[in-house]
């Protein structure tokens, strides 16, 4: 069984925020079109991504003819667990329902049980886990594939 724990907007937040990553310390912010186009992000989707992360202070925004999007922090001072609760902050997805309000039954419980252990472990990886640390896997993945 594989699927995916999160929604494609989560996906294409933590790839943009990873671009930003990738050129943090760049005097030029990053234009929109350049971080659609290196991720196959639509750019009508990146728009609203972009102001959503803005809104939380993940990314600062230049305006004019030479304007973009930069990193608001550090990328070590930016976790997965950041960008994925800006972005899929709606209802736990792992939470089991009753009928009608009900109390769960003892087989019920202990599936719930089960759920939570896998959500507090999801939740210990996206905080633990920032985005200065997948730009060196991604690194060594490139190193590996092309042998540098």
């Amino acid at each position: 069984m594989r699927g995916s724990l999160f929604s494609a907007k989560a996906e294409y937040a933590c790839l943009a925020m990873l671009e930003l990553a990738a050129r943090h310390g760049d005097q030029a912010p990053v234009r929109l079109k350049a971080i659609a186009d290196a991720n196959g992000i639509p750019k009508r989707f990146l728009v609203q991504i972009l102001l959503q992360l803005k809104g939380a202070g993940l990314v600062a925004s230049t305006r004019g003819a030479s304007g973009g999007y930069h990193l608001a922090r550090a990328p070590d001072k930016i976790s997965l667990a950041d960008i994925i609760g800006i972005i899929d902050h709606s209802e736990n997805p792992t939470e089991m329902r009753s009928g009608g309000g009900s109390p769960l039954s003892p087989l019920a419980r202990s599936i719930h049980t089960v759920w939570n252990s896998i959500q507090d472990a999801q939740q210990r990886i996206l905080d633990s886990t920032n985005l200065a640390e997948l730009l060196q896997r991604a690194q060594s993945v490139y190193d590996l594939v092309y042998q540098i």
